[in-house]
């Protein structure tokens, strides 16, 4: 993915990125595993994540807990900008409203980076509950930035 930087120079993530190694990097997170989140789509600027609306997901009216939202947000924006930064990255801020209740069936964060420079990406992600026949309702929409944090520490 090649993506405009602030003074029109490309900005171009490591050709190692990859669905499959992003997957890995989900799956060492031990809270998105306990969500049971997985990434659908990954790469050139992009990222869904999904999450199946479990009953322990959900809050005391039977809607999937706002946290669970924000959590997928999060991720699928973050994933999404490290396809363009790399994968050494921190979420630096999020925004996100919530328009409808998630119900019940997946919850669907598809992110996609609306501007990358060289150190930081602002990202866009809508949020679906998608019930058994694929039909889908906009349940929230989210806006983060990401930035660039070095190296990873060990």
């Amino acid at each position: 993915m090649t993506t405009t930087n602030g003074t029109g120079g490309p900005v171009t993530a490591p050709a190692t990125l990859d669905l499959g190694l992003a997957r890995q990097v989900l799956a060492a997170q031990p809270f998105s595993r306990l969500l049971g989140a997985r990434l659908a789509a990954f790469g050139e600027g992009t990222a869904t994540l999904e999450v199946e609306l479990r009953e322990d997901l959900r809050q005391q009216n039977g809607f999937a807990h706002g946290g669970v939202l924000a959590y997928a947000a999060d991720n699928a924006l973050t994933f999404a900008a490290g396809s363009v930064l790399g994968p050494a990255i921190l979420t630096g801020g999020l925004g996100l409203q919530y328009l409808r209740p998630a119900r019940a069936g997946t919850l669907r964060a598809e992110a996609r980076v609306i501007h990358a420079g060289a150190r930081q990406a602002v990202c866009g992600c809508e949020l679906f509950a998608v019930d058994g026949t694929g039909e889908a309702v906009l349940c929230a929409v989210a806006q983060g930035t990401v930035l660039r944090s070095g190296a990873p520490r060990p």
